[in-house]
């Protein structure tokens, strides 16, 4: 079973909306990966959120059953949750205040170990047993339409063409519009 381990530092002074921006950038990534996108990030709770992460990699490496290669580690999870919001009061003109709400986030990042795979190599598919089989839907002649090939479109009947041609006459389809001096466009059949 694949470690998890998780980290949480709680009270950071920014919004959580403000940390779940940078917390998006390093979600699935390695820890390497997300460490140097946490160093370059131009955000200033990238400092506080590389901090928990790289409390979250200390937890998983003292857990029993850790496979002690820190290159298998990846940000499992990690989000943001509002804590408590500090309320002051500014001066505003007319002797009026306006409430100033100093925010504060609950900073979470969890850490996993990604399974190692190991690579099993297919024995060989039988072939077809009867001729003609190979390649063809079962019970079609036809073969097999590619892969994102469009299917070919059936043939229209020539009599709809005719009667749209006669219902464009009917409606002024055939007839041209030229202005005139006044400003009125006039219309002649042609």
């Amino acid at each position: 079973m694949a470690v998890q381990a998780h980290a949480t530092a709680k009270y950071v002074r920014t919004s959580a909306q403000k940390a779940g921006l940078v917390l998006d950038l390093i979600r699935g990534r390695d820890v390497n990966s997300a460490l140097a996108t946490l160093r370059y990030a131009r955000k200033g709770v990238a400092r506080d959120i590389e901090k928990v992460l790289r409390s979250a990699i200390a937890n998983a490496s003292q857990k029993d059953g850790f496979g002690g290669d820190v290159e298998n580690l990846y940000v499992n999870a990690c989000y943001a949750n509002q804590g408590p919001s500090q309320k002051r009061i500014r001066p505003a003109p007319m002797g009026r205040a306006f409430r100033v709400v100093k925010r504060t986030a609950h900073l979470t990042v969890q850490v996993a170990e990604r399974p190692v795979h190991i690579a099993v190599t297919p024995e060989p598919a039988a072939a077809p047993s009867r001729a003609g089989e190979g390649g063809t839907r079962t019970g079609d002649s036809r073969p097999k339409r590619p892969r994102g090939a469009k299917p070919k479109a059936k043939a229209k009947p020539a009599v709809k063409k005719q009667a749209t041609a006669k219902r464009a006459t009917k409606s002024g389809a055939g007839k041209k519009k030229t202005a005139s001096k006044g400003g009125r466009a006039k219309t002649t059949k042609s």
